[in-house]
């Protein structure tokens, strides 16, 4: 009875590791709306939250409350990286009283940049105040497909954070059945289904190394990489304490850089017409 609560403990202390992994990755990553909080001449001061995705969805939303004395609200945008003029289109009060305006769908991969004016009796407030707000766009990917994704990835993360708990108890060097099953939902979520994904939302099914310099590919790569070691060692039936270690240090250490960092971003250059031509993928430099 021991032997199995401290099993459950473990378990447990996995799921905790993995949930705070995920978390930290998802909020530090560029998809994750700017949020902010700006004050107004007025005396007043105005919370933000800024997406930096479509989501998949047609256009870009963007929404913000609007203080009291406002003569008017604008929102700036152009394509990114670009040296376009910015675009100025003024943004109306919806339903719920907030300032409102959308930024016309972008060929997947398409990036645009944009802030807020609101224009005030006694000047302008800009926001965000410094840097303009970069978003990404994206096609929608279907639910059958994204959900086992993120789900066979989670799990792969849980099974070898609890593979390495395992191999760390003194008499229990080996874990060979969460390594290979760790190893398994890795190949599934990320090499299987992973492409399948990006194909869906970005038009391509790999943008890593050799093809492209996209992240979050090449993060998938090298996690399978790193796990490899050990799961040819338990495989074999050998001891696998020293390879899970550092294989799940450098997994978790790839999975801490955020998800679609430096992801596929469009060549303006090479759109004709409003179509995205092949191979107008370029490196994100954000």
């Amino acid at each position: 009875m021991g032997s199995r609560r401290f099993s459950v403990a473990l378990w447990i202390a996995a799921f905790a590791v993995t949930v705070l992994l995920a978390v930290f990755q998802r909020m530090t990553g560029p998809s994750y709306p700017i949020r902010g909080t700006e004050a107004l001449p007025n005396g007043e001061s105005v919370s933000y939250s800024l997406p930096r995705s479509n989501e998949g969805r047609d256009e870009l939303r963007i929404i913000i409350s609007a203080p009291s004395n406002t003569a008017q609200a604008n929102l700036e945008w152009r394509r990114y990286p670009t040296d376009e003029p910015f675009r100025l289109q003024p943004m109306a009060v919806n339903a719920d009283g907030e300032f409102e305006s959308r930024i016309p769908t972008q060929p997947a991969a398409g990036k645009v940049e944009y802030r807020i004016l609101l224009e005030f009796a006694d000047g302008v407030v800009s926001i965000p105040e410094s840097e303009a707000v970069v978003a990404r766009y994206r096609a929608s990917v279907p639910a059958y497909v994204l959900i086992p994704h993120i789900f066979a990835m989670f799990l792969s993360m849980l099974v070898s954070s609890r593979a390495l708990l395992e191999v760390l108890r003194p008499g229990a060097p080996n874990a060979r059945g969460l390594v290979l099953v760790s190893m398994a939902l890795l190949i599934i979520g990320g090499l299987m289904l992973g492409p399948i994904v990006q194909r869906f939302a970005f038009g391509a099914y790999w943008t890593g190394w050799p093809y492209g310099h996209d992240l979050t590919d090449n993060k998938t790569l090298i996690a399978f990489l790193a796990w490899l070691p050990a799961t040819v060692l338990a495989w074999r039936g050998a001891t696998t304490r020293l390879a899970v270690t550092l294989g799940w240090v450098v997994m978790m250490g790839i999975f801490l850089i955020p998800h679609s960092a430096r992801g596929s971003q469009l060549d303006w250059s090479e759109v004709e017409g409003g179509r995205e031509a092949a191979g107008s993928q370029v490196p994100d430099t954000t």
